[in-house]
């Protein structure tokens, strides 16, 4: 299946499960993200500020960031800036998509990233990640080597295989839902 046909698919299967559902979903996923070694020795996570469709991080964002530097991207043209988060008071609504982004100093020193917490469309058994199309997370990816990557999704985006490019960053480990959820 090409990428064009797996997005629309999976966007399909995400329509048809209920927000509330999706938020349920969502805790025990980030409930095995804590769990990961990688995230709990990090001192510097990237992750992101969840759309309506996605593996749900404004519980998880508000409970950790007293504790560990959280830093969430801002889109600016074609390229993510990073941005730490330091409560609520400091979101704004992104310009390009209506995704919260935080207001404060921008974050460069990309080698310090300890771990990148991904979203996706769709990931497969090898961890291959396919995004929405715009490439912003494999150009980010590609510039924070040191970073431990692991993809989130719910138990309908792991498909059997996600088509590739050369320029498609893998995951380091990927948590899918379930009961329990699913690690690769």
């Amino acid at each position: 299946m090409d990428k064009k046909e797996l997005r629309k698919q999976i966007r399909a299967a995400k329509k048809a499960v209920p927000f509330c559902d999706k938020c349920t979903y969502s805790v025990p996923i980030m409930q095995q993200v804590e769990t990961l070694p990688q995230f709990q020795q990090a001192s510097i996570v990237l992750l992101y500020w969840s759309m309506e469709d996605e593996v749900q991080t404004h519980d998880f964002v508000n409970r950790w960031y007293q504790q560990k530097k959280l830093l969430l991207p801002c889109v600016d043209g074609d390229d993510l800036r990073l941005r730490q988060y330091t409560g609520a008071e400091c979101m704004t609504e992104g310009e390009q998509f209506g995704i919260g982004e935080p207001t404060g100093e921008e974050f460069t020193d990309l080698e310090r990233v300890d771990l990148i917490i991904v979203p996706g469309v769709a990931f497969d058994r090898r961890r291959n990640r396919m995004g929405r199309g715009r490439g912003f997370y494999d150009r980010l990816l590609k510039s924070t080597p040191n970073a431990y990557k692991v993809g989130v999704g719910f138990d309908f985006q792991l498909v059997e295989s996600v088509p590739v490019e050369p320029f498609d960053v893998p995951m380091d480990k990927v948590v899918v839902g379930g009961e329990p959820p699913l690690v690769l």
